[in-house]
């Protein structure tokens, strides 16, 4: 009778390797980011903890380093890291805009206003400018809020529209909720905002809900 040799599970940077990020969790992944633990702690054991403590991989990145530097575990050079990671993933996205057509990638755009939007705790309105080819000119978070509102001044938004020469705009807003369902007042200012932008020959391309892992398009429901 053969006897099975059990063999152990690849280790999460092989499974990195081999079927990239999307194979590994959370945990393993800032795991692999801190690279080692403290005396007595595996490094697994701090990514969990962290993990737990902030509530997710986006409020930890989202945190000051004031915040981060009180936890066990993370000094000024694995803050840093942290800051720099989240740096690296808000670059990543804006390079992913730039090249090209902005609506040619939705995905990129969905995953960029994931980026900047998603980990806030107050409400932020923020404006993609585009040109006439629907490339991005700037991003700009122009109103923030409460925990459940922001006061939107149209004015600014037709201001800053003219000052950039923008075609298109993208519109955008989080909800600290979580809950990316749009609103009775998100769908009014929308259709405000429309159409005093079509008198200065602005499209209004979308208006998209941010909420915990899920964005909306207003576009996508006829709302628009």
């Amino acid at each position: 009778m053969k006897l099975q040799v059990m063999q152990q599970p690849p280790a999460p940077r092989e499974r990195l390797f081999a079927f990239g990020a999307d194979a590994l969790a959370d945990v393993e992944l800032l795991a692999i980011c801190l690279g080692t633990g403290i005396p007595g702690v595996p490094v697994q054991q701090l990514a969990s903890r962290l993990l737990t403590r902030f509530g997710g991989l986006s409020a930890l990145l989202d945190s000051s380093p004031e915040q981060l530097l009180q936890e066990p575990g993370l000094g000024p050079a694995r803050v840093a890291m942290l800051q720099a990671l989240r740096g690296v993933v808000e670059r990543f996205h804006s390079e992913q805009l730039r090249p090209g057509p902005v609506f040619a990638s939705s995905k990129a755009v969905r995953g960029f206003l994931r980026s900047r939007l998603g980990p806030s705790r107050r409400e932020i309105f923020a404006c993609l400018f585009l040109d006439s080819r629907h490339r991005l000119i700037a991003f700009e978070p122009l109103f923030l809020g409460t925990v459940d509102r922001a006061s939107v001044y149209p004015r600014e938004v037709l201001r800053r529209s003219l000052e950039l020469n923008a075609a298109a705009l993208i519109l955008a807003h989080n909800h600290p909720s979580g809950i990316a369902e749009p609103s009775s007042a998100d769908i009014a200012l929308t259709s405000s905002l429309r159409e005093l932008l079509r008198q200065i020959d602005v499209a209004l391309l979308d208006h998209l809900v941010v909420g915990s892992g899920v964005e909306v398009s207003l576009a996508e429901r006829g709302l628009l």
